[in-house]
């Protein structure tokens, strides 16, 4: 039985979101301009008076049901009020209300035997008035409450507005949508789009330089201190001192993350390690992170002696200290870096934390999020299969999430979002995920919302004031290999608004803040510092309401990324071929050509720099013509997805430490050995090579090694330009 093909490709769309044809188009004039447009019925209930009372207690607990069709809602109720105010806002959609009239009735949620409506009032909906944006939502009025015969009660009126707008009012992240109507409580929260902002994120180094007049527990032993700083839950140590006395010394940097408003303190204690594996606190003092010095300039910050709490100790006792231990410490919140919460390549923000050092805005970035088509299954739900997808989408500290389409394998959502630019080799994330947290806050499954892919997008692929409408395939890495879970719709536009500001950008400003290259810190602090990060993001969005949970990212990289590195040297190995078949002459018009050009440059050295600058004219033109006119995408082939290994899979998503046999651990050891083996080779080639171009490495030498008055440690201009030219990583799943 032959199997169906799957088409990974990314597909140029013509969505309904202008008259013309707008990929490629001229930049249109709407706010709303990059989705299509939807029409909803919005009713905002706000509250009731004189209702009759129907209870024999003289008391009732009203609420009111909105019903449209085969549409169901209801506000919340109230228990025991004399007040009743819902000042609840609901959006139906347009095109799939089957009715002409609507019916609100007010009911009373105690009276359950017989019939519990106190009133009703019923409209035609086709006499519901439009109020499209710009305009501000309708006033609300004040309706009098009819029985269920249609005659007009004594007594009862019920507040509320009607009116027809689009998903561009700005009531419309606040209401509850008739595509999550299956929703209720307080799961309806979770449906609701919203826009977050990550926190302001901060370096906290802490420099331990050296500490004086230590009380150690014993004398009869040299102590072996070392310094422990926490903040939050971060623990942090320096190396034990080798100065085996009570003043030793360190001169060691322990950084964190820290997140704005400061209320965390920062707490070092030194501790002494004794023989029997057991720690004696030495010495502790606090210092809240509000009173730390914040330094934005490449300065080093002052040293300062700190006092340590008289924690002493005699004979194994504590008592009470007569005098004060001192630690010396530079403890700065360093504003000139970039706090990495993402990869580096995949950054979506390269500025510092400080504000006044920022440059300045570039563009504005906007994204149409249209709709998605042929979503797998997720769940079950009442015996059937379902999916309730939403989208997040994030670029610099701003993250947004689009409502949840319940119930439904082609959802669409036609939400815009905007985005202020400062740098265009930054990236754009946008994930697709399932709502498993929809029931009374039960989540399905293990509690996470699993993920049906991603599209990364470099905006410097992007050209300016120009609507690219693309649908992009949702890719997924299962343990049985790269699965298609649909097709996300988008639509996308960089709007330039200094043309000055991007050409310096790309000539004078490093990718980079200066202090990451003044004073760098090394991939392994990064590393450990991103992680920081993510924790700290993690736990702020979830706080919010709805909460942005972290449901989120090995040898199939590895294979593809010793492809990536052949292809690139691929060049001189062509190079190196065709040269082989001009001297063989191989083909006798061509060799005869090359000779000519060789005794031109020969007899004639004064034309080889004008030459060489015209071919390189030339290339560049015919290059630029044939560039890629498509925004990036994840591409399978050249991520080894389709032809990766069942067991290569398999150990991708093992866990660490493993859990597989011995066995397998020996056999992917083996194959790691086979790799390594030919990534060796592939050095041993390029360090033959090398070895002949000596004169250019002394050179190369002599040019790093250069005194500082000759040259800065921030980038030049050809290297600021080269940092952001677009590599094949983006494409990478």
């Amino acid at each position: 039985m032959a199997v169906e093909k799957v088409d990974f490709s990314l597909k140029e769309t013509s969505p309904n979101i202008g008259s013309d044809r707008v990929s490629g188009g001229e930049k249109l004039t709407s706010s709303f301009d990059l989705v299509e447009k939807m029409e909803f019925l919005f009713v905002r209930i706000v509250r009731a008076r004189d209702l009759p009372l129907k209870a024999v207690n003289g008391i009732i607990d009203p609420y009111v049901e909105i019903k449209i069709g085969n549409y169901n809602a209801t506000t919340k109720y109230f228990e025991k009020k004399p007040d009743f105010e819902w000042n609840q806002l609901f959006a139906f959609g347009q095109d799939r209300l089957q009715a002409t009239t609507m019916e609100i009735t007010v009911r009373d949620k105690e009276l359950i035997i017989g019939d519990n409506m106190i009133g009703k009032i019923t409209v035609a909906l086709h006499e519901v008035p439009p109020c499209f944006p710009p305009d501000s939502p309708l006033a609300s009025q004040w309706y009098k409450l009819e029985d269920k015969n249609g005659f007009t009660l004594r007594k009862g009126e019920l507040m509320l507005a009607m009116w027809y707008s689009t998903q561009a009012d700005r009531v419309f992240t606040d209401a509850w949508h008739s595509d999550s109507a299956i929703v209720s409580g307080e799961s309806l929260l979770n449906t609701r789009s919203k826009a977050y902002l990550s926190p302001r994120l901060w370096y906290l180094r802490v420099n331990v330089i050296q500490a004086r007049d230590l009380v150690p527990g014993s004398k009869d032993r040299n102590p072996q201190v070392y310094v422990k700083a926490v903040v939050g839950d971060v623990i942090l140590r320096t190396r034990v001192s080798p100065d085996k006395n009570v003043n030793p010394q360190w001169n060691e940097d322990l950084m964190f993350v820290v997140a704005e408003p400061f209320f965390d303190s920062l707490i070092v204690t030194v501790e002494d390690r004794l023989e029997n594996n057991t720690v004696q606190c030495l010495g502790k003092c606090v210092t809240r992170l509000s009173n730390v010095e914040q330094r934005l300039l490449p300065l080093p910050a002052d040293p300062l002696w700190y006092t340590l709490e008289d924690i002493v100790f005699e004979d194994g006792m504590e008592k009470e200290a007569n005098f004060f231990s001192k630690l010396n410490m530079c403890v700065s919140l360093d504003g000139g870096y970039h706090v990495f919460d993402e990869s580096v390549h995949n950054g979506s923000d390269y500025r510092p934390t400080a504000k006044m050092l920022w440059t300045a805005m570039i563009g504005v970035l906007e994204l149409g999020i249209i709709n998605t088509s042929g979503l797998q299954p997720m769940k079950l739900r009442d015996s059937r299969e379902t999916t309730d997808a939403y989208c997040v989408a994030k670029y610099g500290p701003k993250w947004v999430k689009t409502r949840t389409v319940v119930d439904s394998f082609d959802p669409k959502w036609n939400e815009q979002y905007s985005w202020d630019v400062y740098d265009l080799y930054t990236m754009l994330t946008i994930g697709v995920f399932d709502d498993c947290h929809l029931h009374g806050g039960d989540a399905v499954g293990d509690g996470k919302d699993p993920s049906l892919g991603k599209v990364r997008i470099r905006l410097s692929t992007l050209a300016t004031n120009k609507i690219y409408t693309y649908s992009y395939p949702l890719l997924v890495l299962q343990p049985n290999g790269a699965k298609k879970m649909g097709e996300l719709q988008l639509a996308i536009r960089f709007t330039c608004s200094s043309y000055l500001s991007l050409f310096l950008v790309y000539t004078m400003n490093p990718l980079l803040p200066q202090m990451h290259h003044i004073y760098p810190l090394s991939i392994y602090q990064l590393d450990i510092l991103r992680k920081q990060a993510v924790r700290i993001l993690c736990s702020s969005l979830s706080r919010t309401e709805p909460p942005l949970r972290q449901e989120v990212v090995d040898l199939r990289k590895a294979k593809a990324n010793f492809q990536r590195f052949l292809a690139t040297f691929k060049c001189f190995s062509n190079a190196r071929q065709w040269f082989d078949e001009i001297r063989k002459w191989n083909n006798s018009a061509a060799t005869v050509l090359v000779m000519a050009i060789y005794c031109i440059i020969v007899f004639k050295p004064d034309l080889i720099l004008p030459t060489v600058t015209l071919y390189s004219i030339q290339v560049m033109i015919l290059q630029w013509r044939k560039r890629q006119r498509r925004p990036t995408h994840i591409d399978v082939n050249l991520s080894v997805a389709g032809s990766v290994t069942a067991d290569e899979l398999d150990e991708e998503f093992d866990t660490f430490p493993s859990s597989r046999q011995f066995d397998v651990l020996r056999m992917r050891y083996d194959r790691l050995r086979s790799i390594a083996g030919r990534i060796v080779t592939v050095i041993s080639d390029i360090a033959t090579q090398v070895e002949s171009l000596k004169i250019f490495l002394i050179f190369g030498g002599f040019y790093v090694m250069r005194p500082p008055f000759l040259g800065k440690d921030v980038l030049n201009a050809p290297q600021n330009f080269f940092s952001r030219l677009p590599t094949k990583a983006d494409y990478m799943l």
